[in-house]
């Protein structure tokens, strides 16, 4: 049906389209004050980019992309995440030659074929922040403080972060002998998909979630206990710089995330009251996946939060500001040559950046007084006969009720200074 929108999807309607506005607003200050930059990459990628950057053994690539082949027999597809794209980016516009390191935030939609459930969609929107070029475990603490101070600044406090550590090409290697060896009597009791996994990618075995795995998985080894000596100290530091913020976190020994491409620090963040789907955020370093996008070895760390989710987190919390879409004023016209002075009061008003409505359906001046208190108008400057012959309105004060007779030419003029005596009260 043509009236119906694709599964998966929702409109963001006027109602609550001013809750997503606080809250772009609020990471768009976020961000400026730790010296973060914006960037917005194309909606759609070529396909390669997510097969190499994302990993073809991720649910991602394998069940959710949204890929298709365009008019020149290219395959592109709409992002499912924008990391691998803000890499391609930094990449192709030589961002390491002004930027080190490059620290980079995005807002906008993504794309995955998943099931659609609260706070979850086909098409979705995330906030997601990039540190490029720093190996200093230090930017790892920033990266995941930000998230956290976002998340406080919009009032959920109930938070919980956990850490660890996903080693590196030094001591993955033998973790991942330790994982085989693990689930090799367990093989033909794994689903499909972590039979595929086994020898592709074992330590995806820890984040399937198929039950029957996830209890076949219980005693797998941890890959915390077989950190190469770069990646210990590594972790340690991390936690260092928490403790000296006084931030708490707990250690998961078997939180991987969903992504081929994270080394060592991985971590995600929990909002308790949204219940079993309760991760917000998650993220973590890939030291490898500038060099996986054909760039030099480039160490890196960013997260991914999800906006409809946070959106939903809000609400029921009952934290979303109250909508506000009075004006300053309502002109109200009597007549066809008033309405032409209405829009061209209405003209400079904006112009002068005074917030201004009028009535475009030939409506009595009962009806347009309604229409001025639905949007709750500061003032009402009426139009009929009388004020057109001396060229004047007659403004009403919607809260006192009080009217005086203003030159059209002063209109504008009045208006800023009772703003002026607003400000001063």
């Amino acid at each position: 049906m043509l009236t119906t929108g694709p599964r998966g999807t929702k409109d963001i309607l006027p109602d609550i389209s001013y809750s997503w506005r606080y809250i772009e607003n609020i990471i768009h200050e976020l961000c400026q004050q730790a010296a973060y930059q914006e960037i917005r990459t194309p909606i759609f990628e070529h396909t390669e980019l997510f097969l190499r950057g994302i990993g073809e053994t991720t649910d991602i690539v394998e069940k959710e992309m949204y890929t298709f082949t365009d008019l020149g027999q290219r395959s592109l597809t709409l992002r499912p995440e924008n990391t691998a794209a803000v890499v391609r980016s930094y990449l192709e516009n030589k961002l390491y030659a002004t930027l080190n390191p490059a620290k980079l935030y995005y807002i906008g939609p993504m794309f995955r074929y998943d099931r659609p459930q609260a706070g979850r969609y086909r098409q979705f929107h995330q906030f997601g922040v990039e540190a490029i070029g720093a190996k200093d475990p230090s930017i790892d603490a920033e990266i995941i403080s930000l998230a956290i101070q976002f998340f406080q600044r919009l009032g959920l406090n109930d938070l919980t972060l956990q850490i660890n550590s996903v080693g590196c090409p030094v001591c993955r290697p033998i973790y991942r002998e330790k994982l085989q060896a693990f689930f090799k009597d367990k093989l033909p009791s794994l689903c499909k998909d972590c039979q595929s996994r086994y020898e592709r990618n074992p330590m995806r075995l820890l984040d399937c979630k198929n039950e029957k795995c996830q209890e076949l998985s219980q005693g797998a080894p941890h890959i915390i206990d077989c950190l190469c000596e770069e990646c210990n100290d590594h972790f340690e530091k991390l936690q260092g710089f928490f403790k000296a913020a006084n931030i708490d976190f707990i250690i998961n020994k078997r939180l991987v995330r969903g992504l081929d491409y994270y080394t060592k620090t991985a971590f995600e963040i929990e909002y308790k009251p949204l219940g079993a789907q309760s991760a917000v955020c998650g993220g973590g370093r890939y030291d490898g996946l500038i060099e996986q996008c054909g760039g030099q070895a480039t160490p890196a760390i960013g997260f991914a939060i999800g906006l409809e989710r946070t959106f939903l987190a809000l609400e029921k919390q009952n934290l979303l500001p109250p909508k506000d879409d009075s004006i300053k004023i309502f002109i109200a016209p009597i007549g066809e040559k008033a309405k032409e002075v209405a829009f061209r009061l209405v003209y400079e008003l904006r112009s002068a950046h005074i917030s201004a409505e009028t009535d475009y359906l030939d409506r009595s001046i009962k009806a347009q007084m309604k229409s001025a208190n639905r949007y709750q108008a500061e003032y009402v400057a009426i139009i009929g006969e009388d004020e057109l012959l001396n060229n004047q309105v007659m403004l009403k004060n919607m809260k006192t009720s009080e009217q005086e007779l203003v030159s059209i030419d002063d209109l504008k003029n009045k208006l800023v200074d009772k703003a002026g005596e607003k400000k001063n009260d």
